[in-house]
Protein backbone atom coordinates (compact mmCIF):
# COMPACT_ATOMS: atom_id res chain seq x y z
CA UNK A 1 0.00 0.00 0.00
CA UNK A 2 2.69 2.39 0.78
CA UNK A 3 4.73 1.82 -2.26
CA UNK A 4 1.05 3.28 -4.19
CA UNK A 5 0.86 6.44 -2.30
CA UNK A 6 2.98 8.46 -4.36
CA UNK A 7 1.14 7.87 -7.22
CA UNK A 8 -1.84 8.58 -5.37
CA UNK A 9 -1.01 11.91 -4.58
CA UNK A 10 0.23 12.15 -8.51
CA UNK A 11 -3.15 11.05 -9.67
CA UNK A 12 -4.90 13.27 -7.16
CA UNK A 13 -3.32 16.00 -8.22
CA UNK A 14 -3.47 15.44 -11.92
CA UNK A 15 -7.50 14.57 -12.02
CA UNK A 16 -8.28 17.63 -9.78
CA UNK A 17 -6.35 20.14 -12.19
CA UNK A 18 -8.15 18.53 -14.88
CA UNK A 19 -11.79 18.29 -13.42
CA UNK A 20 -11.19 21.92 -12.68
CA UNK A 21 -10.01 23.33 -15.75
CA UNK A 22 -13.05 21.76 -17.01
CA UNK A 23 -15.37 22.95 -15.41
CA UNK A 24 -14.08 26.42 -15.69
CA UNK A 25 -14.52 26.24 -19.09
CA UNK A 26 -18.16 26.16 -19.29
CA UNK A 27 -18.54 28.57 -16.08
CA UNK A 28 -16.54 31.18 -17.62
CA UNK A 29 -16.76 30.48 -21.75
CA UNK A 30 -15.33 34.21 -22.26
CA UNK A 31 -12.61 34.27 -20.17
CA UNK A 32 -11.48 30.26 -20.05
CA UNK A 33 -13.50 28.60 -22.51
CA UNK A 34 -14.54 29.30 -26.32
CA UNK A 35 -13.78 33.03 -26.04
CA UNK A 36 -9.65 32.00 -24.76
CA UNK A 37 -9.77 29.25 -27.48
CA UNK A 38 -10.54 31.93 -29.67
CA UNK A 39 -7.59 34.18 -28.95
CA UNK A 40 -5.60 31.63 -29.05
CA UNK A 41 -6.60 30.93 -32.38
CA UNK A 42 -7.78 27.88 -32.47
CA UNK A 43 -10.47 26.64 -34.87
CA UNK A 44 -13.84 26.42 -34.14
CA UNK A 45 -13.74 27.75 -31.14
CA UNK A 46 -17.79 27.75 -29.35
CA UNK A 47 -17.71 23.61 -30.43
CA UNK A 48 -14.27 22.59 -29.44
CA UNK A 49 -13.95 24.46 -25.82
CA UNK A 50 -17.07 22.46 -24.37
CA UNK A 51 -15.49 19.82 -26.22
CA UNK A 52 -11.97 19.80 -24.46
CA UNK A 53 -13.79 20.91 -21.10
CA UNK A 54 -15.85 17.60 -21.17
CA UNK A 55 -12.96 15.97 -21.78
CA UNK A 56 -10.87 17.11 -19.46
CA UNK A 57 -13.81 16.51 -16.61
CA UNK A 58 -14.25 12.97 -17.61
CA UNK A 59 -10.76 11.79 -17.83
CA UNK A 60 -9.94 13.68 -14.95
CA UNK A 61 -12.39 11.37 -13.07
CA UNK A 62 -11.04 8.77 -14.73
CA UNK A 63 -7.22 9.68 -13.28
CA UNK A 64 -8.22 10.65 -10.29
CA UNK A 65 -10.68 7.33 -9.46
CA UNK A 66 -7.72 5.33 -11.03
CA UNK A 67 -10.25 3.48 -14.19
CA UNK A 68 -8.40 3.41 -17.56
CA UNK A 69 -5.93 5.62 -15.92
CA UNK A 70 -3.48 5.38 -18.69
CA UNK A 71 -6.13 5.65 -21.39
CA UNK A 72 -7.56 9.10 -19.70
CA UNK A 73 -3.99 9.97 -19.31
CA UNK A 74 -3.40 9.67 -23.57
CA UNK A 75 -6.44 11.65 -23.69
CA UNK A 76 -5.17 14.53 -21.16
CA UNK A 77 -1.81 14.60 -22.83
CA UNK A 78 -2.93 15.49 -26.28
CA UNK A 79 -4.61 18.17 -24.18
CA UNK A 80 -1.82 19.35 -22.61
CA UNK A 81 0.58 18.93 -25.35
CA UNK A 82 -1.83 20.97 -27.10
CA UNK A 83 -1.80 23.83 -24.69
CA UNK A 84 1.70 24.13 -24.98
CA UNK A 85 2.14 24.23 -28.07
CA UNK A 86 -0.53 26.71 -28.74
CA UNK A 87 0.14 28.69 -25.89
CA UNK A 88 3.80 28.27 -24.54
CA UNK A 89 6.08 27.76 -27.58
CA UNK A 90 5.42 31.44 -28.58
CA UNK A 91 6.79 32.20 -24.99
CA UNK A 92 10.30 30.23 -25.87
CA UNK A 93 10.77 30.96 -29.01
CA UNK A 94 10.06 34.63 -28.96
CA UNK A 95 7.80 34.74 -31.55
CA UNK A 96 4.51 33.72 -33.29
CA UNK A 97 4.24 29.80 -34.09
CA UNK A 98 1.39 29.14 -37.08
CA UNK A 99 -1.84 31.70 -36.19
CA UNK A 100 -0.25 30.83 -32.58
CA UNK A 101 1.40 34.31 -30.93
CA UNK A 102 3.16 35.10 -28.01
CA UNK A 103 0.45 36.15 -25.40
CA UNK A 104 0.48 39.87 -24.39
CA UNK A 105 0.72 38.78 -20.48
CA UNK A 106 3.95 36.92 -21.25
CA UNK A 107 6.57 39.16 -20.07
CA UNK A 108 9.46 37.55 -20.37
CA UNK A 109 10.76 35.04 -23.32
CA UNK A 110 12.80 32.32 -23.63
CA UNK A 111 13.64 29.31 -21.46
CA UNK A 112 13.22 30.99 -18.25
CA UNK A 113 9.91 32.86 -19.65
CA UNK A 114 8.83 29.50 -20.67
CA UNK A 115 8.99 27.16 -17.45
CA UNK A 116 7.71 29.85 -15.70
CA UNK A 117 4.18 30.13 -17.71
CA UNK A 118 4.30 26.21 -17.94
CA UNK A 119 5.13 25.24 -14.91
CA UNK A 120 1.62 24.03 -14.21
CA UNK A 121 1.42 22.43 -17.97
CA UNK A 122 4.88 20.89 -17.56
CA UNK A 123 3.81 19.34 -13.85
CA UNK A 124 1.07 17.93 -15.51
CA UNK A 125 2.66 16.50 -18.37
CA UNK A 126 5.27 14.71 -15.89
CA UNK A 127 2.58 13.66 -13.90
CA UNK A 128 0.70 12.12 -16.53
CA UNK A 129 3.16 10.24 -18.29
CA UNK A 130 4.06 8.81 -14.98
CA UNK A 131 0.60 7.45 -14.24
CA UNK A 132 0.99 6.36 -17.80
CA UNK A 133 3.84 4.02 -17.43
CA UNK A 134 2.63 2.84 -14.42
CA UNK A 135 -0.18 2.02 -15.98
CA UNK A 136 1.10 -0.42 -18.73
CA UNK A 137 1.05 -4.11 -18.23
CA UNK A 138 4.64 -5.45 -16.55
CA UNK A 139 5.25 -8.88 -15.37
CA UNK A 140 2.81 -9.60 -12.54
CA UNK A 141 0.93 -6.62 -12.66
CA UNK A 142 -2.58 -6.64 -14.74
CA UNK A 143 -3.70 -3.20 -16.00
CA UNK A 144 -4.47 -0.40 -13.80
CA UNK A 145 -2.15 -1.62 -11.35
CA UNK A 146 -3.55 -4.62 -9.59
CA UNK A 147 -1.60 -7.52 -8.73
CA UNK A 148 -2.73 -10.75 -11.30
Amino acid sequence: MARNVPLLLIRIAAGMVFITEGVLKFLYPGELGAGRFARIGLPWPHLLAPVVGALEMAAGAAVLLNLYAGDAAVVLLCIILTALVTTKLPILLGHAVGPFGVPKSAEHHGVLGFVHEARTDLAMLFSLVAILLDSGVRPGRARGGQKR
